[in-house]
């Protein structure tokens, strides 16, 4: 029982953020720090988790984002090939989700930080577009 509980300490070490509003718009999923060690990361989707779109926003460092993959609440997943240069500051391009707004349980992404001086570290946050089209 303590190895479950340690792994998932280890597994969602980074900052997801409780989604508590269903507004129409971009939300904040979650954020983590990057560097040069790690080139995987996943963050824990929690609260009010349907969305239709993905962004990624990028702060202090440029980083190169390779890959993401979406887990949805139904056990199903999503690869998604991205494979673009992000500047700091600055956005990826928004990546729409299969099949509309749905319910996410985690999400997971691939990147390469780029060598620069002093080793700084990339902040990367996750946002999420609620488009409450299942409830028109």
């Amino acid at each position: 029982m303590m190895l479950a509980v340690a792994g998932a300490t280890v597994a969602y070490a980074q900052s997801p953020r409780v989604v508590t509003s269903d507004k129409t718009g971009w939300h904040k999923i979650g954020e983590t720090t990057v560097d040069l060690k790690k080139e995987r990361d996943e963050i824990a989707v929690l609260g009010a988790d349907k969305f239709a779109s993905i962004k990624f926003r990028v702060t202090d460092e440029p980083i190169d984002l390779v890959e993401a993959y979406v887990v949805y609440e139904s056990g199903d997943d999503q690869k998604i090939n991205i494979n673009m240069h992000v500047k700091a500051p600055g956005d990826s391009r928004e990546i729409n989700l299969n099949g509309g707004e749905r319910s996410i349980r985690k999400i997971g992404f691939v990147y390469k930080t780029l060598p620069n001086p002093g080793d700084k570290k990339a902040h990367v946050e996750i946002w999420g577009l609620k488009t409450n089209s299942d409830t028109k």
